[in-house]
């Protein structure tokens, strides 16, 4: 981790506050084969067919026009890629330097069509000051715009063309200017594990942009930029993208408050950003994170960009505090009280080197923003943008086949390869005797294992996750450890018994409460849930969805660690003498919980999750009777667009199955708004779904109870509980709710976003009738029936009614997984 404290920022080479000066006289814009002049953006491009040998050293080209308009790029920067300089031969750009320092350098490419020329046969070298910019470039049959930042410390830049034997070189425009003073550092902190305050030096490199990414999913264009910078919107590259959300606040920025220019960034990326969507969840601890694609075998400069923009959603004054990880090590830990004195709008930003040893032969970039929890608000943290540099390596080259891998091995073939491969042959013979002798000891092992757990511990820190093992999920847990917060499972902490096996509560060394659900011994039934509810617990989170703490499945045992729900299950409570009962809010706020829940798994992601086993059971309560839905299982992926339903084999409890799927095994949405109306039974009458006591007509609760309810008979299988404690119309209303829900057909169901409303709607009115009640202290109010009419099907039908506290929140995400 790079060492600093934001307040202090402004001494560190990591951080530039610098003011940037204006644009130099050191600027070249060139239009490449073309005999006219071109205007973009508010620069000339000037024709580069009459230059002088001091600045074109070439004895042959050829001038190219595009044959074919429609071939050009739309955009104002299209006139630049109508024509194109062609070099069958080496040849150099020299540009006359008359102030040192860093230079950027923009090169265009568009193979268009041509009748005397096939540009897309080019294959060509660019160098520039003795560093390989690319090598053996072979052109995208689209236009592409590549950019590189030079120190020059002499009198002239030259820019090198090198054609391959029998082929040639080409570009179509090019851009040299000096860049403002102090935009970049002469050295950057280092990331690093350790504590030292390490710098590398970045003035011996040159620089290759390989993104630059505008956080708040709007892309910046170069017009809209000093330095006619691109930047890309950062949606395409989030990992989770429902996690974020996009804020825009350009008045809010302060380039005075913040002592940086638009030279820097532009007010565009400061004044829109992406933050971690934690209205859904207080107590998340999900990150914001964002995967980039690069060369590995290189070293990269990093600059994140900052500017607190952020309203607070609940107009609370708290303190923002977050951490910035890259490849899951932590860089900094930014505070922005310590920033320009806690001015809001005041934008800064933080530059790091990657090493390559730290990104591995992956080629992948992570990059995380993660929220320091406040117990008293929602976190707040927050990404503005960010730049990811290459840096040239010690063979002066930024091609991907000259990269230098963190084990010394080259990027390009190597005359070892027999020795390689002869190497690798010895070392799958002694891997398998290895593999072989590890299983002997293993088992001798396990018996020892079992009691010590420090040896159990060193074993999960070293070993390979029996189910996970190809997987990036994380949150696993020693089986040392969770024996020891259940006191070896001990049988007087369960609290729970189903299909699965047990579940036990457990407290952790920090005292946290956790609940172990634990598969029944020597079993493998269940994989496949078990593997499925990791995943989705650990996609998910929102507060009406029960928080994965970790699994375990070391020893081939399947086990799941979640947050401890004290008050147990909605159906302990319902018809379990032993718990307390619910009164008619209680259960109308679970409802609508546990709707929020699962309205969340249907619209939280670009493709629906479906429960597939909403009962009593599977919707937990915490110590204030909050709901969670639980027990994600059995959850498949919903149908694409263009499909109405997931054909798949029938899965779930009895007595809550949807009968459209049961039959047709067409499982959908609206079969999960089945079963939620089985629950919104039970939770009516405070009976089980079935219940083989009773006599004939009353074992089955759906077929009883509606058949009660179509002839209005409501008051007869209502809890005798709620006896005198509900309005009529209440009971009234909310069995039409109800019987929208078991509709046989799918399509004559309410959505779950149209069931939430409705739930929201009736907690609302009941709210209100208490109060009303608590005014007029009277019996009349216990039986005097609203008159407020409510839509089953629509939201539109209600008025006056607040939709922002009665809308829940619908988040499209961008990413899902599918699910067998």
């Amino acid at each position: 981790m790079i060492s600093l404290k934001v307040s202090t920022l402004c001494v560190l080479t990591l951080l530039c506050f610098s003011r940037v000066s204006s644009a130099s006289s050191d600027t070249f814009f060139l239009n490449c084969g073309s005999s006219q002049n071109a205007t973009v953006n508010n620069r000339t491009f000037v024709s580069d067919n009459n230059l002088g040998r001091e600045i074109f050293d070439s004895t042959q080209t050829i001038s190219l026009t595009a044959t074919d308009s429609n071939s050009l790029p739309p955009g104002t920067e299209s006139t630049l890629f109508q024509t194109a300089r062609v070099f069958p031969e080496e040849s150099t750009y020299r540009f006359k330097i008359d102030q040192h320092g860093w230079f950027l350098i923009r090169l265009y490419f568009l193979p268009f069509p041509s009748s005397s020329r096939d540009l897309t046969s080019a294959r060509f070298s660019v160098s520039s000051q003795n560093f390989t910019l690319f090598r053996h470039h072979k052109p995208s049959t689209t236009s592409v715009v590549k950019e590189y930042s030079l120190n020059i410390s002499t009198g002239t830049l030259s820019l090198q063309f090198r054609p391959e034997v029998g082929s040639f070189a080409f570009i179509n425009a090019l851009e040299v200017f000096r860049l403002p003073e102090n935009l970049l550092p002469e050295e950057a902190g280092v990331i690093s594990t350790q504590s030292s305050k390490k710098t590398h030096k970045l003035s011996t490199h040159a620089m290759e942009t390989v993104s630059r990414i505008n956080m708040g999913n709007l892309s910046v264009s170069r017009d809209q930029d000093k330095l006619w910078r691109q930047w890309d919107a950062d949606s395409t590259y989030m990992g989770v993208a429902h996690f974020g959300l996009p804020v825009t606040n350009l008045k809010a920025v302060n380039f005075s408050a913040g002592n940086t220019t638009e030279d820097i960034a532009p007010v565009y990326v400061y004044g829109t950003a992406t933050r971690l969507n934690s209205e859904d969840n207080p107590n998340t601890n999900a990150n914001l994170t964002w995967t980039f694609k690069v060369d590995p075998g290189f070293d990269y400069f990093l600059r994140f960009h900052f500017c607190n923009i952020i309203v607070d959603p609940f107009g609370s004054v708290r303190r923002v505090s977050f951490d910035i990880y890259v490849n899951s090590q932590r860089v900094v830990s930014v505070d922005m009280s310590e920033v320009a004195n806690g001015t809001f709008g005041a934008p800064f930003f933080v530059d790091a080197v990657m090493l390559k040893a730290m990104m591995g032969l992956g080629g992948d970039l992570t990059l995380s923003v993660g929220g320091v929890m406040d117990v008293s608000s929602y976190p707040l943290s927050f990404l503005n943008g960010l730049e990811i540099l290459k840096l040239s390596n010690d063979k002066r080259s930024l091609d991907a086949s000259d990269a230098v891998l963190p084990d010394g091995s080259l990027g390009n073939k190597s005359p070892r390869i027999g020795l390689i491969a002869g190497v690798s042959a010895a070392l799958c013979v002694a891997l398998v005797f290895c593999v072989i002798c590890f299983a002997w000891c293993a088992r001798k092992r396990r018996n020892r294992q079992m009691q010590s757990g420090d040896e159990e511990i060193k074993e999960i820190e070293t070993g390979e996750s029996l189910i996970f093992s190809s997987s990036k999920i994380g949150y696993r847990y020693p089986l040392a450890l969770i024996k020891e917060a259940t006191n070896d499972f001990n049988e007087s902490l369960v609290i729970g018994v189903g299909g699965f096996g047990k579940v036990y509560k457990g407290v952790l060394s920090d005292k946290t409460e956790i609940a172990v659900k634990r598969a029944a011994p020597k079993s493998r039934q269940g994989l496949a849930e078990f593997k499925t509810e990791i995943e989705m617990l650990s996609q998910f989170r929102h507060r009406h969805l029960v928080s994965l703490i970790g699994y375990c499945d070391e020893n081939s045992e399947m086990i799941i660690v979640y947050e401890y729900m004290e008050k147990g299950t909605l159906k302990d409570h319902l018809y379990d003498s032993e718990n307390q009962r619910l009164s008619w809010r209680q259960r109308l706020e679970i409802c609508v919980g546990a709707a929020r829940g699962l309205h969340y798994l249907h619209t939280g992601s670009a493709r629906a999750v479906i429960h597939r086993d909403v009962k009593s059971a599977n919707i937990l309560l915490d110590e204030n009777f909050m709901a969670k839905v639980a027990d994600f299982g059995l959850s498949k992926t919903g149908p694409d667009l263009d499909q109405t339903h997931v054909s798949t084999a029938v899965k779930g409890s009895f007595g809550y199955l949807d009968p459209e799927y049961l039959t047709r095994q067409q499982l959908t949405e609206k079969s999960d708004v089945y079963s939620f109306g089985v629950v919104m039974l039970e939770v009516l009458c405070g009976r089980p779904v079935i219940d083989p006591s009773l006599p004939r007509e009353k074992v089955n609760l759906i077929e009883w109870g509606m058949k009660l309810v179509k002839k209005g008979k409501m008051e007869e299988i209502l809890d005798p509980f709620l006896d005198g404690k509900v309005k009529v119309e209440e009971v009234k209303k909310y069995c039409e709710l109800t019987e929208k829900c078991l509709a046989q057909n799918g399509v004559e169901r309410p959505t779950m976003g149209d069931l939430l409303w409705n739930l929201e709607f009736m907690l609302q009115v009941q709210a209100k009738d208490e109060k009303a009640a608590m005014v007029d202290d009277g019996p009349e109010a216990s039986v005097v029936g609203s008159t407020v009419q409510f839509s089953v099907n629509g939201m539109g039908d209600i008025e006056g009614v607040s939709m922002s506290k009665v809308f829940a929140r619908m988040v499209v995400g961008e990413e899902t997984r599918e699910r067998d």
